[in-house]
């Protein structure tokens, strides 16, 4: 059963549609005549629906193709295979210059606001930078009201507009980032990690910041993290990535309070209780091994190598993100089954 029945439907075609995603780079050796030896397979075989206003939110350890999938979506990478569209138009494969018209719908906000902004161009200059890009988008003599105007809707100072990036603190930074991305008004964000590198107090005024933007605009976002607390406060849904798939995917109560896949289980055991008195109501689940690699991932299901449930036709089968017996959300799983740690993540 194909695991986009297990997708929320909100009456509503999709904005951005992926289908058996995937992206391998090549390993070469020599030096005059080079020869590819293998492949890095860092996205395979990945389905994604995304709807107006919505949320997506994909987790998983580093290394597992967040990010790969982010580019992807944005259009930084091409597919090996498979097909991207937006509004039910293909984009994937798209030249460079045929795609130019579908960058503004689609935009990309970076996970580090220190280095994905110009230290030698004021601010104004560095949101108004897609203007100049699509000059078709704003009248060159409109483009300083605009500027202002994107800096008030991120809560800075529409006075600052004539500072450089070092005068603002990293949460003010990635403001800034999040009004360069808005200046074309998309109907996508794709936020990689975009609170990772701020403090814990900034963090929430950013993802407010975010909601806030989202019922205002009507915006559909791919939300990339790590954080598993950061992901169940935005998502409406959640998918999560091991070694390149998606192994479970499902709405964020269905995934967090009720996770089916052994790895989703053993990520939301080891996020840290707040509440002291249920620390010890609680079974930590101690992965054993380091990540395959994506270069020679393990036969079958990828994450046999660390999973206590593994069988000989885990090494034999490749296991579908499919709905189960019950109608419950879709896992990569033979041996899927509920888990109560709903006292991981609040």
């Amino acid at each position: 059963m194909n695991a986009e029945l297990g997708q929320a439907d909100t009456g509503t075609d999709p904005v951005l549609e992926a289908k058996d995603l995937v992206k391998h780079f090549p390993i070469q050796r020599g030096i005059v005549v080079k020869r590819t030896v293998g492949h890095v397979q860092a996205v395979d075989g990945v389905d994604l629906k995304l709807h107006p206003g919505r949320t997506l939110g994909v987790v998983g350890e580093s290394g597992c193709g967040k990010s790969t999938l982010a580019k992807l979506l944005v259009g930084l990478e091409t597919p090996t295979s498979g097909s991207i569209k937006l509004e039910g138009r293909e984009i994937g494969n798209l030249s460079a210059r045929r795609m130019r018209p579908f960058r503004r719908d689609v935009q990309l906000v970076f996970q580090d606001p220190y280095t994905s902004l110009n230290p030698r161009l004021t601010v104004g200059d560095i949101v108004g930078e897609p203007f100049e890009i699509h000059p078709e988008a704003v009248p060159k003599r409109g483009r300083a009201g605009e500027v202002k105007e994107l800096l008030d809707m991120v809560g800075l100072s529409p006075d600052h507009i004539n500072r450089y990036p070092h005068q603002f603190s990293g949460g003010q930074r990635q403001r800034i980032g999040i009004a360069r991305a808005l200046a074309l008004r998309p109907k996508v964000l794709v936020c990689d990690e975009p609170v990772s590198a701020l403090d814990v107090s900034i963090q929430g005024q950013v993802i407010n910041l975010l909601q806030r933007l989202q019922d205002e605009l009507g915006l559909a976002y791919v939300f990339i993290a790590h954080d598993l607390s950061v992901v169940r406060h935005i998502a409406d849904e959640v998918a999560v990535m091991y070694l390149g798939k998606v192994v479970e995917r499902g709405t964020g109560p269905e995934i967090y309070d009720h996770p089916r896949h052994p790895y989703t289980q053993a990520l939301l055991s080891a996020v840290p209780v707040p509440d002291p008195d249920l620390r010890g109501h609680r079974e930590e689940i101690v992965l054993q091994g380091d990540v395959p690699s994506p270069i020679d991932p393990p036969s079958g299901c990828r994450f046999r190598t660390r999973c206590w449930k593994a069988t000989d036709r885990c090494a034999e089968e490749v296991p579908s993100l499919a709905v189960g017996d019950r109608g419950t959300h879709p896992t990569a799983c033979f041996y899927a089954e509920e888990r109560d740690v709903t006292h991981a993540v609040k």
